[in-house]
């Protein structure tokens, strides 16, 4: 069996499904997570919301990194990584100092294993931008980049909402959609949605599957405080890379608005692609994708 090398970059210890993707990829038999690194506010806390996961699985020495906490050019739009509360006694673990890591791990790494790793972006995309920006190669040593990001076939304009990773640091995700890797793989908010699990139904299947999940579960009861489901947004990224099957993929170029206040941080995107390999995902099964993502962890 083959397995992939991934690093995840992540904005755990928001939203609730960065820590179920993380979960799905520990619990990947095709998976050799190789690290994670953390984005956005309170960047060391998230490190330690990921080391919980991480233990929870058996694996304490996971290799975490703290990455960026502030995005390029705009205001902080997540300060807090709320979820941290759910690190009483019984999920307690390593405490992270401030000191940015990431960079200088996913250089290393990446550079160490060229043309084998998979970079899963789930949040801001406020690492990659800057390690991009500061060792232009590094995008080409890829495999390919896999991020949840954006909206493709359906705008805000038709009555959905802007998403939230690439609102959260446009300037970065444009670097990131220039960038010259092997292949990009973008699932936008319009597919994700498709997605969604009720809470009782999560806590019951939760329970069932034990491992990294009984730490997520910690953490979702957070998030159940004012949202009654959990969509599985970053878990659908993640499972792309092992089964891309369960989604309906298409060629395409995107761009980021960077100029129009009202627009900023919109994904637009061009039929056919062009001379940067990106796709998007068009549509999803979500039968076959929850399918997949309990085989996988169990429950």
């Amino acid at each position: 069996m083959e397995r992939l090398p991934v690093i995840l970059d992540t904005d755990i210890g928001t939203d609730i499904d960065d820590a179920v993707a993380l979960a799905y990829l520990l619990k990947q038999p095709r998976c050799e997570l190789v690290g994670v690194t953390t984005v956005s506010g309170e960047a060391d806390r998230r490190a330690a919301l990921a080391d919980a996961v991480c233990r929870a699985a058996g694996m304490p020495g996971m290799p975490i990194h703290v990455g960026t906490a502030d995005p390029f050019l705009i205001g902080q739009k997540q300060p807090h990584a709320q979820q941290v509360e759910a690190l009483t006694e019984s999920w307690r673990g390593r405490e992270f100092p401030k000191d940015n890591t990431a960079l200088s791990f996913m250089q290393k790494t990446i550079r160490e294993r060229p043309g084998e790793i998979t970079l899963l972006a789930v949040g801001p995309l406020t690492n990659l931008g800057l390690l991009f920006a500061m060792d232009p190669e590094i995008p080409s040593l890829l495999r390919q980049i896999v991020l949840m990001g954006g909206r493709y076939f359906s705008k805000a304009s038709d009555g959905g909402v802007l998403e939230w990773n690439i609102l959260c640091d446009p300037h970065a995700a444009a670097r990131v959609f220039q960038a010259r890797a092997p292949r990009l793989l973008a699932v936008g908010l319009d597919v994700t949605e498709k997605c969604r699990m009720d809470a009782d139904e999560c806590r019951r299947r939760f329970h069932a599957a034990g491992g990294p999940l009984a730490a997520v579960v910690a953490m979702a009861e957070i998030w159940f405080r004012h949202a009654s489901a959990i969509t599985f947004h970053d878990p659908l990224a993640a499972a792309l890379i092992f089964e891309e099957s369960i989604c309906q993929m298409r060629s395409v170029h995107v761009e980021v608005d960077l100029i129009n206040a009202n627009t900023l941080g919109h994904t637009y995107h061009h039929a056919g692609g062009g001379e940067l390999p990106h796709f998007a995902a068009q549509a999803v099964d979500p039968g076959q994708f929850f399918d997949h993502y309990f085989g996988v962890v169990g429950g």
